[in-house]
């Protein structure tokens, strides 16, 4: 026996869940994704969500409404008659008509060890933290912010020097395992639910972009993880000389290192920068509009040396 699942979800963490699911043969009465966004120069092209193009590669019906509040979305929404529905960062909050629609409920998938890091960017929070443990669990939603029972867990090392887009592939794929026997257990009538445990509860809020700048008086341990936690998006920055003016270069990977001096200042010849305590090594380094470079090459077009003042 397979369930009729309704499947909602956007980026490309989503889609390993979606696949696992197509692979173990339940039928995927629908795909929700969100409305595909204007793209290119002038924005003339739409681009389909990660989930959206996966679902139309395996010949799945999909929707993309702009909200869950309206009557007509929610009447569709209930006339697929869903055993139950499976959300993985969606994006659309789901109002309590629509929680209750499916038969055995709505599972969602978290990137976190709830009640730590509930909210929209549990991958980041987690490596900015410093967190050195993580993990994914299967919920049922409730109309709270990722407040519902947890039916299933995996935990996960977080890596000293692993970058959030690093560990974001980590856990997408073990998120779909996870989800896989959690939807097989549910088939079953095996699956079970324990309250989330009060203590402990953090929220992991968007990421804004004025947190994206490197303030080099901050610790280097601060640094560091800002540096991995934004990497590889929005991308931690700091401004450096160029021949025209100062100019934004991103840090897509660095790790701590030894050493002191004024905040901001190189204090070697292999890209170490002195921190308000400590120092980090940049090891990947992106100007805008080129590709990412490791310091090596960045020092060469850059002509910094001991001494120079990173802003």
């Amino acid at each position: 026996m397979t369930l009729r699942l309704v499947f909602m979800g956007t980026p490309d963490f989503a889609v390993p869940t979606l696949s696992e699911l197509v692979g173990q043969g339940h039928e995927i009465a629908a795909v929700y994704t969100r409305a595909p966004k204007a793209a290119g120069r002038r924005g003339m092209e739409l681009t389909k969500t990660p989930v959206h193009l996966f679902a139309e590669s395996c010949g799945l019906p999909v929707h993309t409404p702009r909200t869950l509040r309206e009557e007509d979305t929610l009447d569709v929404f209930s006339a697929h008659q869903a055993d139950a529905a499976v959300v993985v960062a969606y994006g659309l909050i789901l109002p309590k008509a629509a929680l209750e629609a499916p038969r055995l409920g709505c599972l969602n998938l978290h990137a976190s060890l709830l009640p730590r890091w509930r909210g929209a960017a549990p991958i980041q929070r987690a490596v900015m933290a410093g967190d050195t443990e993580t993990g994914v669990m299967v919920m049922r939603m409730e109309e709270g912010l990722d407040t519902g029972p947890v039916a299933a867990a995996e935990r996960l090392p977080i890596g000293p020097d692993e970058t959030a887009g690093e560990l974001h592939d980590r856990l997408s794929r073990l998120g779909a395992d996870l989800m896989g026997r959690a939807v097989g257990a549910l088939e079953r009538g095996g699956l079970a639910f324990q309250p989330q445990d009060q203590d402990g509860v953090t929220y992991a809020a968007k990421i804004e972009k004025a947190e994206a700048r490197i303030d080099w008086s901050r610790p280097a341990s601060v640094v560091h993880n800002q540096i991995r936690g934004l990497s590889p998006f929005p991308g931690a920055w700091f401004e450096a000389p160029g021949p025209r003016g100062p100019e934004r270069v991103k840090v897509l990977r660095a790790t701590r290192a030894e050493g002191s001096g004024q905040p901001g200042e190189l204090i070697d010849d292999r890209l170490t920068v002195a921190c308000g305590e400590g120092a980090v090594r940049l090891l990947l380094l992106q100007r805008a509009g080129k590709a990412p470079v490791d310091a090596g090459a960045f020092l060469n077009g850059a002509r910094l040396g001991p001494g120079a003042r990173l802003g």
